[in-house]
């Protein structure tokens, strides 16, 4: 059986999602995360939407070299900084910024004798609580780093925040206050909001805001849709219906006999699985479209093949287009069911799955 899985991503969507973070950026700089070949929508063909970007963010080196390859030219930001001291000579080679969270990556620093200058990017841990200083160690940080000559004198200061989708939560605000306090007087750029707090912390805003979930039109607050915040989804995943089983009522469907028709019924059976990144954890009921009618996952999901409550939709045929997440099915309503969040659905996507663009 051929497989019929497609990803269709988006560009015009893209973009008006950067115009969007601009106007709620109010005049702060935008870092375009694109890590996890951009959430799974694909780096270079995302980035080539997202030029209008100030900078891009990446988790790699390799990311870094594959966006010059492309022709990029904006700053790209490695967001954990160098791994081995050898990092450091391919960073200035590609032109790459090194945000600096640790001890050893400053030692490698202190132990380079000369080089082109390194633009760096000094992360404070203000209550993550997984990469960065001690923000009373900001001012003996800064001033190594300025002493170097091999790092550039213009650093940003930045940190990153651990529950800033929770509006009704002080976290947010009590690292806000750690940070300004702990960098007050020192001279640089800030960067501290990622998407959530681009919503919701305005004092937050800083020189440069990191985006990533928003651009690709996910939601970062529990309960919300990207739609429903005024962004738009990036990615459609479509497969196509390979079967149409009459099956009785009592009697089961899928791995495990798991689902029990309540009556008798048309069962669809739509090519995709787990194989191609749908998640297996989706439980019966997990909302589908087949065509323009509501359908919904019907058993356990399986490598290969997904089986479908087709009673709502009477009129589908072999053939037929199904949707399982994408503008008209959002992402978060699937996550929601598997358990998950819709960062992970989009990065899951496998390659097996025939990735399409629509837009210039």
């Amino acid at each position: 059986m051929s497989r019929s899985a497609t990803a269709t991503i988006h560009l015009g969507a893209l973009r008006a999602n950067l115009v969007r973070v601009r106007a709620l950026a109010e005049g702060a700089k935008v870092m375009a995360v694109v890590k996890a070949d951009a959430y799974g929508h694909g780096l270079e063909r995302c980035a080539r939407a997202l030029t209008d970007a100030d900078a891009f963010g990446v988790a790699s080196i390799a990311d870094g070299l594959r966006l010059r390859a492309a022709g990029h030219r904006q700053r790209i930001v490695v967001l954990s900084g160098p791994d081995a001291a050898s990092d450091l000579a391919e960073m200035r080679r590609l032109r790459l910024e090194a945000v600096i969270h640790h001890d050893s990556q400053l030692a490698m620093l202190e132990a380079e004798h000369g080089g082109e200058p390194l633009k760096v990017w000094l992360n404070l841990d203000t209550g993550m609580h997984r990469l960065g200083f001690a923000p009373e160690r900001a001012r003996e940080l800064h001033a190594r780093l300025v002493a170097l000559p091999a790092v550039d004198k213009a650093i940003v200061l930045m940190t990153h925040f651990a529950s800033s989708d929770e509006f009704d939560s002080d976290q947010t605000a009590r690292q806000t206050q750690c940070f300004l306090g702990a960098t007050h007087g020192l001279p640089g750029e800030r960067a501290l909001s990622n998407s959530a707090a681009l919503l919701g912390w305005p004092e937050a805003r800083g020189e440069w805001v990191r985006v990533g979930g928003l651009l690709y039109g996910l939601s970062v607050a529990e309960g919300k849709t990207g739609a429903d915040v005024g962004f738009q989804p990036a990615m459609t995943l479509t497969t196509r219906l390979v079967a149409i089983n009459q099956v009785k009522r009592g009697e089961r469907v899928g791995y495990g006999a798991a689902y029990e028709c309540p009556e008798d019924m048309p069962v669809g059976v739509a090519a995709i699985g787990y194989g191609d990144g749908y998640p297996r954890s989706a439980r019966s009921g997990t909302p589908v479209r087949v065509g323009d009618a509501p359908a919904a996952v019907s058993g356990r999901v399986s490598m290969d093949l997904l089986t479908l409550d087709l009673r709502q939709a009477p009129a589908a045929r072999v053939g037929d287009t199904v949707t399982l997440w994408g503008p008209a099915l959002p992402a978060e309503a699937i996550a929601e069911h598997a358990g998950t969040i819709a960062y992970e659905l989009t990065c899951g996507v496998t390659r097996r799955v025939l990735f399409t663009e629509d837009g210039v």
